[in-house]
């Protein structure tokens, strides 16, 4: 019993990364309104600069976190700039395939400057843990789980409470009307692109972390859960695209706790699947909203 407890712990820590993956990418499909197939190598860069970040400020995690949002959503200026601005009005698939070859693009520029080597993460969170009755909770899980409730509320506060979040939510609910009562919607998408990639630069950062490691090839992998997490909910849920990268987190745990840990990727699809067989619109259904 305490070992299942203890993956339910586990899944939770790793599904809050997922459901971090699946707010950022879910912004990009809401807003931008196209699927992306950079978002991993987004998710890798956020890795990366909380690498070097640690490496030179010692383990500072506020500026490891800051520099993470602010690497990736640099990447997302021009990742903006180079795929989308110029073919809103053009076939889906010419975006869809400049995304594919910017993902290829940023990918092997990382490993010809860095190698494609994996990476030791440097120790940003001290070692050691809370101990609660039988349960033990390390600090690097306490930091991630912190860390991603304080960035869903500020993002909260940021989509509800301000006029650039009302902006985003206007365009990513209809952009032609959006056009005719005035909002400047190339550059809401520029925001909702930037924003979305920052997020994911620091999830990027939190995964690095939490397990130590990371490397150029990692956000094929990255962009496979933001995807199937999001699907989850939609695509255009930012809620339910978070359930859902939740219960992938803890239905791999388990998946590991039953069977292998060689099977940890194919559960988690297996686990798509399933919900998508009955629930083919995504988990929206049921968290009391209607699918569009």
């Amino acid at each position: 019993m305490t070992y299942l407890i203890e993956q339910l712990i586990n899944g939770i820590c790793q599904g809050a990364i997922y459901a971090l993956f699946a707010i950022g990418y879910t912004i990009i499909v809401g807003v931008v309104g196209l699927v992306s197939f950079t978002f991993g190598e987004v998710i890798m860069i956020g890795a990366f600069a909380a690498l070097f970040t640690a490496t030179l400020t010692g383990g500072n995690i506020l500026l490891t976190i800051l520099f993470s949002f602010a690497a990736s959503g640099l990447i997302g200026i021009v990742i903006h700039k180079i795929c989308y601005e110029k073919f809103f009005e053009s076939a889906r698939y010419i975006p869809l395939i400049c995304t594919i070859g910017m993902s290829m693009l940023i990918k092997n520029t990382v490993q010809i400057l860095f190698g494609s080597e994996t990476k030791a993460m440097p120790e940003v969170i001290p070692l050691g843990g809370i101990q609660i009755g039988n349960y033990r909770i390390t600090y690097v899980q306490c930091t991630v789980m912190v860390v991603v409730t304080v960035l869903c509320i500020l993002l909260s506060i940021f989509l509800n409470k301000t006029k650039q979040g009302v902006i985003l939510r206007a365009v990513s609910q209809d952009r032609k009307a959006a056009a005719m009562v005035g909002i400047d919607v190339s550059g809401a998408t520029l925001m909702g692109n930037v924003l979305g990639c920052g997020i994911g630069g620091v999830a990027g950062m939190l995964y690095a972390l939490y397990y130590g490691s990371l490397s150029a090839s990692m956000g094929g992998m990255a962009t496979m859960k933001a995807f199937s997490s999001s699907v989850l909910g939609g695509l255009v849920d930012i809620q339910a695209s978070a359930i859902g990268g939740l219960l992938i987190g803890i239905s791999e745990n388990y998946g590991i706790a039953l069977f292998s840990s060689s099977l940890r990727d194919m559960i988690a699809f297996v686990f798509l699947i399933i919900v998508l067989i009955f629930f083919p619109k995504g988990l929206r259904i049921k968290i009391g909203r209607k699918a569009k």
